[in-house]
């Protein structure tokens, strides 16, 4: 919606029409989810924000609801419809207006329509689904499928089409005017009091510190901790790079020696997040007690990490994994938090962060998760393990820049896997580990697709990974999308 230039707020689906009607939407869209609408504690709407005659848009499961809620029949289905497909459209009407008769759309469903619900129509059907659109002459619409990701090309004319055709929207919200509401929204939350903001180097904790350095200017005391479980040379660079162009004070800690610590003989994927969440809580915290007077403590947190790590304003979705700056807080937090990124994607924060004035390398660096190479090594994190991926990682990124694809990706790096096999070096026989690679292409993050990287990159970066890095005579190349995968292998 907003890089269509509308403004929207993400609330929970169950939330009364009377609470809704007082922030006069021009309309509501119900989103996707896990749930059957038959199961006996599935979520669903007030029926009045149904009936209201604000313009509605259900996609995917918020269509099996709207069918559902009003007098439709839903069921599950024997074909189930997970990844590509093609939509026929038989009714374009407003939705659909301008658009080719055939759309390629990407499905991730097991419950179908079977019946639409009273006053609506079918508009359009795929090969599993015989009912795979509705409309209705009062604004109310349901798509099977997901317009909001890259693989539905024609996804955001589609939104747009809702927008503007059916809710009368007009496209005047920009980047700079959600910099000019954090920056009074973080002055009130703040106001003389004292910041702490977890600084890495990655676009989303520098726009957050420039939004906060912004709002509350001498307030602020950014942090970069070094948990050890960095690629190689970050640590360092992050700090140039902070200090030359943010102009903001940067404190660092080296608490490598703790991580390792506290991931030592640790091999589950969610309890290493936990545990990296719970020490930076602690670095912080002494860090903190070293200060006087800082109440507030300043994250990076999108809204993918939100949705992923589940907590209190998505409680109806799933929980894939653990965000160490999400889910793995602690608790006793004596931190006021301040998320003024919460409910942004990062395409949004970088077009915030160029918008800001931010350096391109910083803007545009691939992310990289909180818990670092801790969640690209599978099992234990030890320290000559970390050396191992740190080394097979500089050559992923070192090629991938010198080929010229580094922006093209979202992201592209190694993975250390805990399975060894057989190889042949020097006319020996050697048992070394296996290097997985990864690359995808996104817009959010939220959903991707393994990048077809040249086989003569690929071979490049085999052959150095090999001959280089002691101790991996083997290199893959991961080719699945997300879903059913995710970007990172833990």
């Amino acid at each position: 919606m907003r890089e269509s230039g509308v403004y929207c707020e993400l609330i929970p689906g169950t939330t009364a029409w009377e609470t809704l009607r007082g922030r006069a939407p021009k309309a509501l869209i119900l989103s996707g989810g896990p749930a059957s609408v038959y199961e006996p504690e599935a979520p669903l709407c007030d029926p009045a924000a149904l009936t209201s005659g604000v313009p509605v848009l259900g996609i995917c499961y918020g269509m099996q609801l709207l069918a559902h809620q009003l007098g439709g029949q839903v069921a599950g289905s024997a074909r189930r419809e997970y990844g590509p497909a093609r939509l026929q459209v038989d009714d374009a009407g407003r939705l659909f207006e301008d658009l080719p008769p055939e759309l390629a759309v990407w499905m991730s469903h097991g419950d179908t329509i079977l019946k639409a619900p009273p006053g609506f129509r079918p508009i359009a059907h795929s090969a599993n689904s015989a009912i795979a659109a509705i409309g209705d002459d009062h604004g109310r619409f349901g798509i099977q499928f997901h317009p909001e990701v890259m693989h539905t090309p024609q996804g955001r004319e589609i939104l747009s089409n809702f927008l503007y055709q059916v809710a009368g929207c007009r496209g005047l919200w920009k980047p700079a005017a959600f910099i000019e509401e954090a920056v009074l929204r973080i002055r009130e939350q703040v106001g003389t009091g004292k910041v702490l903001c977890a600084l890495s180097g990655g676009v989303d904790s520098a726009v957050c510190a420039t939004l906060v350095h912004r709002a509350v200017p001498g307030q602020l005391t950014c942090l970069f901790v070094d948990h050890g479980l960095l690629r190689r040379d970050e640590g360092r660079r992050v700090e140039e790079v902070m200090n030359r162009h943010l102009g903001i004070s940067l404190a660092s800690v080296d608490a490598s020696a703790d991580f390792l610590r506290t991931l030592a003989g640790v091999t589950d994927p969610e309890d290493k997040r936990r545990r990296v969440g719970a020490a930076f809580i602690e670095v912080f915290d002494r860090a903190a007690a070293r200060l006087s007077g800082v109440q507030f403590l300043a994250q990076g947190t999108l809204y993918p990490d939100v949705i992923e790590s589940t907590s209190h304003d998505t409680h109806h979705a799933q929980r894939i994994k653990t965000h160490h700056n999400v889910g793995g807080l602690p608790a006793d937090l004596r931190f006021t938090l301040i998320e003024p990124l919460r409910y942004l994607f990062k395409d949004e924060v970088r077009a915030i962060g160029t918008e800001l004035g931010l350096p391109d390398d910083m803007v545009y660096r691939q992310p990289f998760p909180g818990p670092g190479l801790a969640v690209r090594i599978i099992g234990e994190v030890t320290r000559q393990r970390l050396e191992t991926l740190r080394a097979a990682d500089w050559i992923v990124i070192d090629e991938i820049k010198a080929a010229g694809l580094y922006r093209s990706l979202w992201q592209s790096f190694a993975v250390l896997t805990p399975l060894q096999s057989v190889g042949v070096m020097g006319d020996g026989r050697t048992y070394g580990n296996v290097v997985a690679i990864r690359a995808v292409q996104s817009e959010d993050g939220m959903t991707a697709d393994w990048a077809r990287l040249p086989y003569d990159v690929l071979a490049k970066i085999s052959s150095r990974i090999v001959n280089e890095v002691p101790g991996i005579n083997r290199v893959v190349y991961d080719i699945s999308s997300k879903p059913p995968s995710t970007i990172e292998w833990e």
